[in-house]
């Protein structure tokens, strides 16, 4: 049995080395304006050079074209689609058949991946796309487990089956919404979604032509939430997927940090190389997700969910106080580089200070790797320093770390 794919999210070349240092076997990418997170995406050097960089250690990049696009936009796709097949793109991501139209005629030898935004949902629609020449298809979110399973037991074998295991949920049916565009004038099919499923609102309800019968709904002093999902979170249900042959693992958070993508991809790459090491020896039944699910509560999240994964009836997915969960921990420094035996570089990201409990995320491994600050030094003059504020971006400090840490390591700060 071949491993699924491991799929991270790459908002920037510096966030696609990051996937690829913690396990990631793939990362997609947006265009300028041509996706549906338009504010994260990678101009067009920084996109080419990290294509190069993912093939110079044999990791492969998607880029999403996925946005629904009026006419004036095909002038701009075709010139994109030309130049992603140049630079050498693994795959383009798409949902609107004109825009997939264009690929086949601009770009034949293409791997055309069909979007979630497609919300594909049943096998006849799977069987659509491979005829139409689709290399994969990424399943709609709002699937149970028994129906991928039908799709993937039934589907062409040569036809690849992507799903989201982990990331935001949006409120609309597959990410089809079109309140952004109502409420702020920013579309989301159009790649700038102002998130105004997160706000907070006050309902009312009042009778018609009547105006003062207004009745105000459940909420309580902070307004309702009521249109903000809870996270995606299938790591339990890895030896499911696994089993069920589910070709890629796709993580959400193109504009998540660094300190999350790290976290969330290495607990499912370990939990994934982990399964298949219990399966050799005949002991998958031994799989256990609460270490996994421990260091996917290190960041911050709207609280978890499995969705509609095991139950289609299931009601556990909003997010109603409109507040993150898990603030025990944050982003406390990456490593830039080794100066000394046990003296680093660090970039710092929160405050630090002497005593100050850090834990460090090495790849590969959930092996606790922590300690306690207990030397500082002042890049310029390498005097010892108590504490340390970010101040502007970029801020660096020299720290005694007592771990062989490689460049771009995450390093996390307890509360």
């Amino acid at each position: 049995m071949k491993k699924p794919e491991l799929l991270a999210p790459a908002g920037s070349l510096d966030k696609a080395k990051i996937a690829f240092m913690y396990g990631a076997d793939a990362v997609y990418a947006g265009t300028a304006r041509l996706s549906l997170r338009s504010r994260a995406e990678l101009n067009s050097d920084s996109l080419a050079e990290t294509i190069e960089y993912a093939h110079s250690i044999g990791k492969k990049v998607y880029v999403a074209l996925n946005i629904y696009a009026h006419d004036d936009f095909y002038e701009e796709i075709e010139e994109e689609i030309e130049r992603l097949d140049k630079i050498g793109a693994d795959a383009i991501i798409a949902s609107d058949v004109g825009v997939i139209e264009t690929i086949k005629r601009k770009a034949p030898h293409m791997e055309i991946h069909i979007s979630t935004q497609a919300n594909t949902v049943s096998l006849h629609a799977a069987n659509f796309w491979h005829q139409y020449g689709a290399k994969r298809v990424i399943l709609a979110r709002e699937l149970s487990k028994e129906k991928i399973e039908y799709i993937m037991k039934n589907k062409p074998k040569d036809l690849e089956v992507e799903m989201f295991i982990h990331g935001a949920i949006c409120y609309a049916y597959s990410g089809r919404c079109y309140l952004s565009k109502y409420l702020a004038n920013r579309c989301a099919n159009l790649g700038d979604c102002a998130q105004p499923c997160r706000w907070q609102y006050e309902i009312t309800a009042t009778e018609v032509n009547n105006k003062d019968s207004v009745i105000h709904l459940d909420y309580d002093e902070k307004g309702t939430y009521l249109f903000s999902s809870k996270d995606m979170c299938l790591i339990k249900q890895i030896p499911t997927l696994i089993e069920m042959g589910v070709d890629s693992f796709k993580i959400e958070g193109r504009l998540k940090t660094d300190y999350y993508l790290a976290t969330v991809v290495r607990a499912y790459r370990q939990a994934i190389d982990d399964y298949f090491a219990l399966k050799e020896k005949n002991l998958e039944q031994e799989y256990q997700a609460s270490s996994y699910l421990k260091e996917l509560e290190k960041v911050k999240t709207r609280g978890l969910s499995e969705f509609y994964f095991s139950d289609e009836n299931n009601q556990d997915i909003h997010d109603l106080d409109g507040k993150s969960e898990n603030l025990d921990y944050e982003y406390g420094a990456r490593v830039v580089e080794r100066e000394n035996e046990d003296i680093y570089i660090v970039e710092i990201k929160n405050k630090l200070s002497l005593k100050d409990r850090l834990e460090i995320l090495k790849p590969y491994t959930l092996e606790e790797c922590a300690f306690t600050i207990d030397k500082l030094y002042d890049i310029k003059n390498g005097q010892e320093i108590d504490t340390i504020n970010p101040g502007v971006k970029g801020q660096l400090v020299k720290i005694k770390i007592p771990y062989d840490l490689m460049p771009g390591t995450i390093i996390r700060k307890k509360k």
